[in-house]
């Protein structure tokens, strides 16, 4: 099985299908007969290849991969196309189907039939093709007219969800408030908020906050907070809340945001059985919900000394750096308890109730139906599958990635025969750039993979952007590994020493502050100068969920 960003499309398809049909059988203990019939008619697979999928599917933990063909299918119920059937499938949408006219699924089946009649090419199944018409991106439906459709229905007015993270809404927004660096307590600028709502109960599952700009790592990393148990998190802050919120979203609703349309995003949510809803182009009222959360948390802020309010002529002459009193990870604590201690426990006027009552009631009516949360069982690996990609050729020392240099005693039996292997797919934090996962697609692991020299600091991706600017800047006309982490060390004496702080440089010192909480203690070195081999961990985007 290879990394989920590397399966064909095809065989993903295949993947969702099932996933979207052996689901629901999964969750329901007592699946009757006439349910496995069904199912097996639908996949045009037999019934007992329908229970096998059912115990695969329960025992990988709800991993849509656990459902993709090992193997290429054929023969009896194949569901793969031939090029000649995608070619032609391909001409008669384009011609027919994403125009003004509008033909119908019907007529759209019924003209591939009779080409595939004409061309003697085997027809494939209406249901195949009706799934491959129901598939076509917004962007390409918008030949069709689409955006001009009366009947659409306005998101922010849902039909009734019937359990908690059945949907949830996640959107960003710069924060309306100056934070101070944590040394100085002087002016640093606005911090990103990207925040998620359950549409059910109008719980807030998950926030990340940062100075970084929204990213689909930004993104990833909400999930993860979403889906993770929040016991370990607000303890490592000191916090005291109720905070019981923690699962895996059946669907996100997102705006069009690129952040939003990445690949390890879309891939990572349909292995971990999350789908993705996205909100029309030019229409801001299908995220109302997500939106005004992000109103609420905002008239909130409003309070604190600092504010820049929500535009200039509410803001007046207010002086919001000389106010300015938060630092960024104060103004986390600070947004955590106004979540879980005031707008989680107030009457909500939509639900007419406390978020959290509606949350615990809804938990309790899933408990009667035999349901529960899906919950992650490794945080790390959920995480990761969300991370980045780059693919980079292994070398002799081992895995070059920005002048960086990783390696690990456990890739010598690949270097050994690395003319047989490509290149590598490697995922990595920008917040701590000391490691790196690389995936062993015969192995189906990822190894963490850390500095070939684990002398050097952690660091993140904006110090090392701003190293090598620094290096550049200076004239270097190749950047070198060593020089690269001088002017990280370089760069963080002038932060850390100067006197006279501008805000640019308080505000790059306290990311890289912040930053160093998402990176492992550095282990002392003897010879600071010396090159050491660290030790591996191994983590599989397909087993490890266990």
């Amino acid at each position: 099985m290879n990394d989920i960003s590397e399966i064909n499309d095809k065989t993903w398809d295949i993947g969702k299908q099932r996933a979207d049909i052996i689901r629901p059988l999964a969750e329901n203990s007592n699946c009757s007969q006439k349910m496995i019939e069904e199912a097996a008619n639908q996949l045009q697979l037999s019934s007992r290849y329908i229970y096998k999928l059912i115990r695969t599917y329960r025992e990988s933990h709800n991993i849509m991969t656990s459902l993709i063909p090992q193997k290429p299918s054929g023969g009896k119920g194949k569901t793969r196309l031939s090029e000649l059937q995608e070619l032609l499938i391909k001409n008669v949408i384009e011609k027919f189907y994403l125009t003004l006219q509008k033909l119908s699924p019907a007529r759209i089946v019924e003209e591939i039939h009779k080409q595939c009649f004409e061309q003697n090419i085997t027809k494939p199944s209406e249901a195949s093709l009706r799934r491959r018409l129901r598939d076509i991106p917004l962007t390409q439906l918008r030949k069709r007219g689409v955006d001009n459709d009366a009947n659409q229905g306005i998101i922010g007015s849902f039909p009734p969800v019937e359990y908690p993270l059945s949907i949830v809404q996640i959107d960003h927004t710069p924060v309306d408030i100056i934070l101070v660096d944590p040394i100085e307590r002087l002016p640093i600028g606005r911090p990103y908020l990207t925040i998620a709502i359950d549409i059910y109960s109008r719980c807030v599952p998950g926030f990340v906050l940062s100075l970084e700009a929204p990213s689909a790592t930004s993104v990833g990393l909400c999930l993860t907070h979403i889906a993770m148990d929040k016991k370990p998190w607000l303890a490592e802050r000191n916090i005291e809340a109720y905070w019981p919120i923690h699962g895996k979203p059946d669907l996100i609703h997102v705006d069009n945001g690129p952040d939003f349309h990445s690949l390890a995003l879309s891939r990572g949510c349909a292995q971990h059985g999350i789908k993705i809803e996205y909100r029309p182009p030019g229409k801001a009222h299908y995220g109302g919900i997500v939106e005004r959360i992000i109103g609420t948390m905002m008239n909130l802020v409003h309070s604190i000394p600092g504010t820049t309010f929500s535009n200039i002529e509410e803001r007046g002459d207010y002086p919001s750096d000389a106010k300015a009193c938060l630092t960024l990870a104060e103004l986390e604590c600070w947004l955590t308890i106004a979540i879980t201690k005031y707008y989680h426990l107030r009457l909500h006027t939509g639900i007419h109730q406390p978020p959290i009552k509606r949350y615990e009631a809804g938990l309790e009516l899933m408990k009667k139906n035999g349901k529960e949360l899906s919950c992650i069982h490794n945080a790390k690996a959920f995480l990761i599958d969300f991370l980045p990609i780059s693919y980079r050729t292994l070398r002799l020392d081992g895995f070059r990635l920005d002048h960086i240099v990783y390696f690990s005693n456990a890739l010598k039996p690949f270097i050994a025969e690395k003319d047989k292997y490509g290149k590598f797919l490697i995922r990595r934090d920008y917040r701590d750039l000391s490691r790196i996962y690389v995936y062993l697609p015969n192995e189906k692991i990822y190894l963490e993979i850390s500095y070939r020299t684990i002398s050097h600091p952690a660091i993140s991706l904006f110090e090392h952007r701003l190293a090598v600017k620094r290096l550049k800047d200076l004239g270097k006309e190749q950047v070198h590994e060593a020089a690269l982490f001088k002017a990280v060390d370089e760069i963080r004496s002038i932060v850390t020493q100067a006197k006279a702080k501008t805000r640019s440089v308080r505000r790059n010192r306290t990311r890289i502050e912040e930053n160093k909480k998402a990176q492992p203690a550095s282990k002392p070195s003897q010879n600071n100068t010396k090159t050491e081999e660290n030790s591996t961990e191994a983590f599989t985007n397909i087993e490890v969920w266990d």
